[in-house]
C-alpha cells in the first residue's frame, strides 16, 4: 500500500448534539445510580475518533480503512443532554506507520477534553478475515 502524504496541520471534525443514549448512565444501566446522565467518555472519544479518520479520508486507497491503535485523553467537564460538542482532530505527523494526532473536543461553554490519538491504516478485507480467525 503506497501512502499519499497527509500535511501536517490536516484538520478532520465531526459533531456531536448528546442525547440520552450518549449519556454514562445509558452505557451502563445495570448500574445505573452510579454513573450521571452527561455526555459519556467513551462516546467522546468515539467522536474524536471519527474526527481523526475523516483527516484521512483523503488519503485513502480503494480497500483500505483506517483503526484506532490508541487513545489519551483527558475528558475534564461534561456535557449535558441536549448539548453539542464539536470534535477536532489536527494531525501532527506520521511515527513509523502510525498517523498521530492531536484531538480535542468544546461544547458551547468551553473545552471539554484534549489529548492525543493514532490511526494506523489497514486493508479492510484482511482486517476481516483477521478478526474471523479470532472466532474459531
Amino acid at each position: 500500500m503506497a501512502r499519499r502524504e497527509l500535511f501536517p496541520g490536516t484538520i478532520g471534525t465531526s459533531t456531536l448534539k448528546v442525547t440520552v443514549s450518549d449519556t454514562a448512565k445509558a452505557l451502563s444501566s445495570e448500574h445505573d445510580p452510579l454513573f450521571p446522565g452527561v455526555l459519556a467518555t467513551a462516546r467522546l472519544i468515539a467522536w474524536l475518533e471519527l474526527a481523526a479518520g475523516r483527516a484521512l479520508t483523503s488519503i485513502l486507497e480503494p480497500g483500505e480503512q483506517s483503526v484506532g491503535v490508541s487513545v489519551d485523553i483527558r475528558h475534564t467537564a461534561p456535557t449535558p443532554v441536549g448539548g453539542t460538542i464539536r470534535a477536532t482532530a489536527r494531525f501532527l505527523g506520521l511515527e513509523g506507520k502510525l498517523y498521530r494526532f492531536e484531538v480535542f473536543a468544546e461544547d458551547e461553554a468551553g473545552e471539554v477534553a484534549r489529548g492525543t490519538h493514532a490511526r494506523a491504516i489497514i486493508d479492510a478485507a484482511r482486517l476481516v478475515a483477521g478478526a474471523e480467525k479470532r472466532r474459531r
